[in-house]
C-alpha cells in the first residue's frame, strides 16, 4: 500500500512527510476526543480503528476518483463513486465501532442514538468529507507548487538556451564580417593584412574564451568595442573617426557579453558609401539611478541600401534585451537628419 502510494505520487511527496502528517493527525485527534470524553483509552481504540479507513479514503479520491473523473470533467460519476464510497466507509467504520470499541456508536450526541440513523449517517459522512478535504487541499497544493517550480525551471532553461542561441549567432556573424574584410585586404595586397590578423586573433581570444560567463565586466566590453574599432580603422584608414566618452564609475558594472557590437557594426554598415567619412561617437554613463546609458551615433547615408541576407543585429539585441530585463529597459533608434542614433539603457544589476 506504502510502496504504491509513493509511486503514483511520483515522488513530490516523500514517503516520510505522509507519515509525519498522519501520525501528527492522528496524536491530535487522539489528544482531542481523549480530553472530551476524558477517556483517552476509548480515544485510542475509536482513532486505531478510524483512522486506516481516512487513509483508505483519502487516498483513493486523490489516485483514483479526482484523475478517473475530476480531471476528465466526468462530474457526475465522480459524485456516484464517492457517494459509493462513503456509504462503504460508514458500513465499515461502524460495524468495526460496534464491534471493536464500544455498542454506543455515537458517544458525543445527547440521549441514545441508533446507528443507520439519519443523523448519524450524515455526521460520520460530514466527518470523512472533512478528512478527504483536508488531504485533498494538501495533495492540490503540492501539485500546484510542483507545476509552478517546474514551469519556472523550464522557462528559465527556455530563456538560457534561447539566450545562447542569440549569443552564438553573434559569434559567426562577426568572424564573417571581419574575415570579409581582412580578404579585401589581401585582394588589395595591402600590409595592413598582418596587422588585422593580430588584431583578430585578440578578439577571437575574447569572443571564444572570455564570453562564456551569462555577464561580464562593461571595461572589458569597451576594450573589446575598441578592438574592433581598430579592426575597422585598419581597414579603412582615415576614413575612421572615432570617439568613445565614459561618465561615471563603471569599474563594478557588469553586462551581457557582446550586447553592444551590433550597433557598432551597424554605424559601418550605413555610414560607407564610395568614399564617405565615417564619425562614430560613442558613450557610457552609469546615472544616478542605476541605470547604465550607452548611446552611439554615427553619420547615415540614406541612400546606403545595404541588403543583409542573414540580418541579426538590432533585432538579435531586442530579443536578448526583452529575455533579460523584460520591461525594465528602454531602446530606441532615430535618424535625425543625416544621422543615426541609438540610446540604450539597462538597469545595472
Amino acid at each position: 500500500m506504502l510502496n504504491w502510494i509513493s509511486k503514483t505520487y511520483n515522488n513530490q511527496i516523500s514517503l516520510k512527510y505522509h507519515l509525519l502528517f498522519w501520525v501528527g493527525y492522528f496524536m491530535i485527534n487522539f489528544i482531542r476526543w481523549g480530553s472530551y470524553f476524558d477517556d483517552y483509552t476509548y480515544s485510542l481504540k475509536s482513532n486505531l480503528v478510524e483512522f486506516p479507513i481516512h487513509i483508505l479514503l483519502t487516498y483513493f479520491n486523490i489516485f483514483y476518483l479526482i484523475p478517473k473523473f475530476i480531471l476528465k470533467r466526468k462530474f457526475l460519476l465522480y459524485f456516484v463513486y464517492l457517494m459509493i464510497a462513503l456509504a462503504t466507509v460508514y458500513v465499515v467504520r461502524t460495524g468495526l465501532n460496534y464491534f471493536l470499541v464500544t455498542e454506543n456508536i455515537w458517544p458525543e450526541a445527547e440521549g441514545s442514538q441508533r446507528a443507520f440513523s439519519f443523523n448519524h449517517i450524515l455526521a460520520v459522512i460530514i466527518g470523512e468529507l472533512y478528512v478527504v478535504a483536508l488531504v485533498t487541499a494538501i495533495k492540490l497544493t503540492a501539485d500546484w507548487i510542483t507545476e509552478r517550480t517546474k514551469n519556472e525551471s523550464l522557462k528559465q532553461l527556455q530563456l538560457q538556451t534561447e539566450l545562447k542561441y542569440l549569443k552564438s549567432q553573434i559569434q559567426p556573424h562577426f568572424f564573417f564580417n571581419t574575415l570579409n574584410n581582412l580578404y579585401s585586404l589581401i585582394i588589395e595586397k595591402s600590409e595592413k593584412a598582418s596587422d588585422v590578423v593580430l588584431k583578430l586573433s585578440e578578439i577571437m581570444q575574447y569572443v571564444l574564451y572570455d564570453v562564456k560567463e551569462p555577464k561580464i565586466e562593461l571595461f572589458n566590453e569597451i576594450n573589446y568595442i575598441h578592438s574592433y574599432l581598430e579592426l575597422e580603422e585598419l581597414r579603412h584608414g582615415n576614413k575612421v573617426s572615432s570617439k568613445i566618452e565614459i561618465k561615471g564609475d563603471i569599474d563594478n558594472i557588469n553586462i551581457p557579453p557582446l550586447l553592444l557590437l551590433p550597433f557598432i557594426e551597424n554605424c559601418f554598415k550605413h555610414g560607407t558609401k564610395n568614399n564617405d567619412l565615417i564619425n562614430l561617437n560613442i558613450y557610457f554613463e552609469n546615472s544616478k539611478d542605476e541605470q547604465l546609458i550607452f548611446k552611439a551615433k554615427n553619420n547615415f547615408n540614406l541612400h546606403n541600401k545595404i541588403v543583409e541576407k542573414h540580418g541579426i543585429g538590432i533585432e538579435n539585441i531586442r530579443r536578448r534585451l526583452e529575455l533579460l530585463y523584460k520591461n525594465k529597459y528602454l531602446l530606441e533608434t532615430k535618424i535625425i537628419g543625416d544621422t543615426f542614433n541609438v540610446l540604450l539603457k539597462i538597469p545595472i544589476l
